[in-house]
């Protein structure tokens, strides 16, 4: 079975980046001695699902983040020759990625972006979300969660706070019965 697992950071507010794609204000809590367990949780990922927009972000980064992981871009504009660093592009749904993925023996793929995190939530096919608050209010951008989303329990297993402010809380997603 496929674990799929979001790894986000979110303003006090729920934003993941500004209007136009700002992440400056994550630099706030940036630490040489802190990565605030990325590189753990990448080292249990076997690809990386993200939609176009934040593929797009990532591109101008000065380095490439994700060197060793495989990485699927969901988008239905991109084209195979648009695509860098070994990225795959997939125009299908999330239940088809993720079909592809179970085919293929993918034991956790890591989903990323705000809008394809929100809908692999409302297909039901997220199983855990570790959400990093990060001690700021943007009142403005790209929010995390909107508003049509199916309600969805939550199981707390973990929660701490950082010296830089920071939050992390990882959650389960509870099965439609509990």
């Amino acid at each position: 079975m496929t674990r799929l697992s979001v790894y986000i950071a979110t303003s006090v507010d729920g934003f993941v980046a500004g209007p136009n794609d700002e992440l400056e204000w994550l630099a706030s809590v940036e630490s040489p001695d802190e990565d605030y367990g990325y590189r753990a949780f990448m080292n249990t990922v076997d690809v990386l699902v993200t939609g176009r927009r934040t593929y797009e972000v990532v591109l101008k980064f000065p380095k490439w983040y994700y060197e060793g992981t495989r990485v699927i871009v969901l988008s239905k504009s991109l084209q195979p020759s648009d695509m860098r660093h070994g990225a795959e592009v997939f125009g299908g749904s999330p239940t088809e990625v993720v079909a592809k993925l179970r085919a293929e023996g993918v034991k956790r793929a890591y989903v990323d972006g705000a809008a394809v995190i929100r809908s692999f939530l409302e297909a039901g096919l997220i199983d855990d979300l570790t959400l990093s608050t990060i001690p700021i209010v943007l009142g403005r951008g790209i929010r995390l969660f909107g508003d049509d989303l199916p309600e969805r329990k939550l199981v707390l297993e973990e929660s701490k706070s950082f010296p830089k402010g920071l939050v992390q809380s990882r959650y389960r997603v509870a099965s439609p019965t509990a």
